[in-house]
């Protein structure tokens, strides 16, 4: 007589991932949550860096052809020279493909409601026809843009009606009470009822030994304070680390602090080069690509940095004092954020209309000399957001057994 094989709950993730670290990271996040013995997890991801993060035990991923974003509406093949019409096919045949062998219980789409240029689309249309039972869910960040871009943006795609239509359940990885884009961004009922607001999203604590082997690495002399320099992918990067270049350029070197700057794997050869040949003459470390944020900037006493969601969550974990360079465009989310945790005295923040070295030094000396107020603030902050996954996943597995 042959064993009955045992229910293994199945969760497909889908990260378009054409710009930038942020969504493989936080597709990531998830994951490592989710992992346990009766659950097998697969990411379809455009991201070429997938391989680069450790993966969760019983975890894999699916590459599709990595799209450049070039402006809101126009992407380009990442490394592959054809048509991008050629790549988007190849990219949704892929997802639609992987959708149809792998026959995932939930499946979940990060950000981009019908995917990038609607690739998700033929998928979740399908599920909903072959696979009744599966249970879609859009993974939403609290703030996409201005209040208006996102609604005409919206409105034109048809994305309210995909939320209503195509999707369970609704996660917005943010805090209602700091920002409600049900309000923002006019979500009618037939879609709000389905929002779950699950905070935001904490990452990994390092061990403490983790820790002070990177401070003592990095830090020369005892008392000595070290501020990260980060932007994430870093794409668009350069002037940020430029402009802190120069305001330790202006002090002739005599800081009383200890600088290292990841230049972001996205950042354009020649903007790199500039970077790490000005940072050599000021006794600056420099690294490309840093796989264990969290170690790195749980080690320093400052981290500069332009204040993607992702950073945010990993700053707030780990309760590292920060200043904020928000990007202003080609989307406004970074800034309003910026602002919103700002009033919140849980960040500083710097716009680019004021952002200069003289300012920028002000700034850090400030934070470094009085860290105490943003660190009691942040660890008041509460971070529910794997909890309250973890309870919806629960309720997606009662009702796929």
């Amino acid at each position: 007589m042959t064993r009955r094989s045992k229910f293994c709950f199945k969760i497909l993730m889908y990260s378009h991932d054409t710009y930038g670290l942020g969504h493989i990271r936080r597709t990531m996040a998830i994951a490592s949550h989710l992992r346990d013995r009766d659950i097998n997890t697969l990411i379809l991801t455009g991201s070429a860096l997938a391989g680069q993060f450790p993966l969760p035990e019983q975890t894999d991923f699916v590459r599709i052809p990595g799209m450049i974003k070039m402006t809101n509406e126009e992407y380009l093949p990442l490394s592959i020279k054809i048509n991008p019409q050629h790549a988007l096919d190849i990219r949704k045949n892929i997802i639609k493909t992987t959708a149809k062998t792998f026959k995932p219980h939930l499946f979940i789409v990060d950000k981009e409601p019908l995917g990038m240029k609607k690739e998700v689309l033929p998928t979740l249309r399908w599920l909903k026809r072959c696979l009744p039972r599966t249970r879609t869910i859009l993974g939403l960040r609290d703030i996409m843009d201005e209040a208006s871009v996102v609604k005409n943006d919206w409105d034109n795609k048809g994305v309210y009606e995909a939320m209503e239509e195509l999707y369970d359940e609704i996660w917005v990885y943010g805090n209602r009470e700091l920002y409600d884009p049900v309000q923002e961004y006019e979500v009618p009922e037939s879609a709000s009822r389905k929002m779950v607001f699950t905070g935001y999203i904490p990452r990994q604590v390092p061990s403490k030994k983790a820790v002070q082997k990177i401070k003592r690495k990095q830090v020369r002399r005892d008392g000595e304070k070290l501020v990260v320099v980060t932007a994430g992918g870093g794409g668009d990067g350069y002037a940020m680390m430029d402009t802190f270049l120069r305001m330790l350029e202006g002090e002739n070197g005599a800081v009383p602090f200890r600088s290292v700057i990841i230049t972001g794997p996205f950042m354009p050869g020649k903007e790199r080069d500039k970077v790490s040949e000005l940072a050599k003459k000021l006794g600056v470390r420099t690294w490309n690509f840093y796989p264990k944020m969290e170690e790195i900037l749980a080690a320093a006493d400052l981290v500069v940095t332009m204040g993607g969601y992702n950073t945010l969550c990993e700053i707030l974990t780990l309760g590292t004092v920060s200043l904020i360079i928000p990007r202003d465009t080609p989307r406004k989310e970074q800034l309003i954020r910026a602002r919103i945790f700002s009033e919140q005295k849980m960040v500083d923040y710097l716009p680019w209309d004021s952002f200069t070295p003289s300012s920028l030094r002000e700034k850090v000396f400030s934070l470094l000399d009085n860290p105490k107020p943003y660190q009691d603030a942040m660890s008041q902050f509460p971070l529910t957001g794997l909890d309250v996954i973890s309870e919806r996943l629960q309720a997606c597995r009662n009702k796929c057994k």
